[in-house]
């Protein structure tokens, strides 16, 4: 009964979910659903940790109530840039 209550919940959008968003690599990653907030919160510390170990940088963390329509978003136009500057040596003899 509580399966059902939890994908009730997470069909209207009020299942509680950890959203993990990181600086680098540019990602948010959404774990869940859970059927409180509590329950989330207690959960949160080892998706921190795996995120962390995978050597993401600028990592924040939020528990919400939402309805993520994809687990994973990487925002690939923030990571791939062909012409990335570099700085060249100059002579100063000249």
């Amino acid at each position: 009964m509580k399966e059902f209550l939890l994908a009730l919940l997470e069909w209207l959008g009020l299942a509680y979910w950890v959203e993990i968003k990181t600086d680098y690599p540019r990602c948010t990653y959404y774990f869940g659903p859970f059927w409180s907030n509590a329950e989330a919160e207690t959960a949160r510390s080892g998706y921190l940790d795996d995120v962390q170990a995978e050597g993401a940088q600028g990592v924040k963390c939020e528990i919400k109530r939402c309805k993520p329509s994809n687990l994973t978003v990487f925002d690939e136009k923030e990571e791939f840039n062909p012409f990335t500057p570099v700085n060249a040596l100059r002579s100063e003899a000249f």
